[in-house]
């Protein structure tokens, strides 16, 4: 499941788990609350319509109504940098209580930052370390890879609220992080950073080896050489870290270091397209082994999360990337985790990891779609995780990519339980909305809209959105992502400044 804490056990050990009391209520001052999805006459065709608008407002009551929850701060607040008000965060799901790393950084990146701001800092700071000498650090624990992410969530906590203080503790923590992790994981050799794939730390999604069938345990650090593992998804995430460590030193003034950083960005993004490219599939590859006999071999699967953040992380290149779009494979459910099924699976028993649907996954895939100018696919997409929703109106952590029922998935040997009402499923959603189809654009001197709308689907309205001390309703008309006209309350606009107030229309036009 999701990224570790020293307070959590990693996954396959005891210890994990568990409800804790509903956050019922206590997000209720959120400004993304109340905010909704509206088709007009024959927007998106009727059913798809509902469907979708079932699922933007089953997202929000999974976000604000289950998983925003009171904290301990003995426990989390360990920073002193969390704050009561607002006294909540937001856990991974309902059969995890904690927020967990990567679940921490995914959820305020997803959505909560823009709907939910207060419990979205809180949630970054639970899974941050003061050391002994003051410092900041992201929790260090045997998760390594998937601490970066949170620069990338900091820097879009930032841009959302333009919140100084924060900047100031985040630019602290991101750099320290990314230092250690570099000092002590970086492959000088290949040029890139070594540790297991994003979404994978169960071995249901590796191949063998490096998983070894007479190991019994699901975690993926147990089974021989996979901390030398070189993957597209965390070297993905490593060169929107330095970017976002660049962009945060460049708000601080400190231009010098921004671009040390950013020349490390592009040259990692240089290494990823040279040694994970494959050229004659016109895709990238999953991961490089670092070590044992396949030392230097690329492993072909598909790796849809990290094909997802080559895109939206800016390692592919538009060639790459209309590639990588038209190439992927998709189940009848969604794009799934690793395609195709390592050997030890099949469709009847697929791995927990391997050719299952998470619906996190597909929701950065649909954004990468419509990054890449595929509104074709970011409405399959969406279609994909409403239909999912539709069953029983509840976000699972995963399904069976055939059935499309919640399904956990087999793992050393026997089936797995898909959590219910988890959080990233939901906030996947979200960011697929607000961000895919409304193209929402948060930047440093205000917010930008560049939509992607399916053909067929406009009218459509997202009514309620909070941007700062304002409150937009922002309707979307035509079709495509070419915008021929857009106004806010009658005026023309550019951007929406960062100073605004009150509530504000704004209608787009597109072609």
């Amino acid at each position: 499941m999701a990224g570790g804490s020293p307070v959590l056990a990693a996954e396959g050990a005891t210890g994990r788990g568990g409800t804790s009391a509903s956050g019922a209520g206590a997000a209720g001052q959120a400004g993304g609350a109340g905010s909704t999805l509206e088709f007009g006459r024959g927007g998106a065709g009727g059913s798809v319509a509902s469907s979708l608008a079932d699922a933007h407002r089953a997202a929000l009551t999974n976000l604000f109504d289950v998983n925003t929850v009171p904290y301990d701060p003995a426990t989390y607040d360990r920073t002193g940098l969390m704050s009561d008000p607002p006294g909540v965060f937001i856990r991974a799901g309902g059969g995890y209580e904690q927020p967990w790393t990567r679940d921490a950084s995914v959820n305020t990146w997803n959505a909560a930052s823009s709907l939910s701001p207060g419990p979205a800092r809180n949630t970054l700071w639970s899974v941050v370390d003061r050391q002994d000498d003051g410092s900041l650090i992201v929790l260090q624990d045997n998760q390594w890879w998937d601490q970066i992410i949170w620069a990338v969530a900091a820097w879009h906590h930032y841009r959302v609220t333009g919140d100084r203080a924060f900047l100031t503790d985040a630019y602290a923590t991101a750099v320290h992080t990314l230092r250690r992790n570099r000092a002590e994981h970086y492959n000088a050799r290949y040029g890139l950073f070594e540790g297991p794939a994003f979404m994978q730390d169960g071995i249901a999604g590796y191949p063998s080896p490096p998983y070894d069938p007479d190991n019994d345990s699901s975690f993926v650090l147990d089974h021989p050489d996979t901390d030398k593992l070189m993957s597209l998804s965390t070297n993905c995430l490593y060169h929107a870290g330095y970017l976002a460590c660049a962009a945060m030193a460049e708000e601080k003034g400190e231009r010098r270091e921004a671009a040390k950083l950013r020349a490390e960005a592009a040259r990692l993004r240089r290494t990823v397209n040279a040694r994970l490219w494959r050229p004659e599939a016109g895709t990238y590859g999953y991961f490089l082994h670092g070590i044992g006999e396949r030392v230097g071999r690329l492993e072909p699967y598909e790796e849809a999360g990290g094909l997802a953040l080559a895109v939206l992380c800016g390692v592919a290149s538009p060639a790459h990337t209309r590639s990588v779009l038209a190439r992927t494979h998709r189940e009848p459910h969604g794009v799934v985790n690793v395609w195709p099924h390592f050997p030890r699976f099949d469709d009847a028993h697929p791995g927990r990891h391997n050719v299952t649907v998470w619906p996190m996954v597909v929701a950065m895939w649909g954004h990468a779609a419509a990054a890449g100018g595929r509104t074709d696919l970011l409405a399959e997409a969406l279609k994909d995780v409403a239909g999912l929703v539709a069953g029983d109106g509840h976000f699972w952590e995963l399904y069976n990519a055939r059935s499309g029922a919640p399904d956990g998935g087999w793992q050393v040997g026997h089936a797995w339980d898909s959590q219910p009402d988890q959080t990233w499923s939901a906030t996947g959603c979200l960011r697929m909305i607000h961000r895919g189809l409304f193209g929402i654009r948060h930047e440093r001197t205000g917010l930008r809209l560049t939509p992607s709308l399916p053909s067929g689907w406009g009218p459509v309205t997202l009514r309620g959105f909070p941007y700062r001390r304002a409150v937009l309703d922002i309707t979307l008309e035509g079709a495509g992502r070419r915008v021929t006209s857009a106004t806010m309350d009658g005026h023309r606009l550019r951007t929406v400044p960062a100073d605004l107030r009150g509530r504000h229309r704004i209608r787009v036009e597109l072609a």
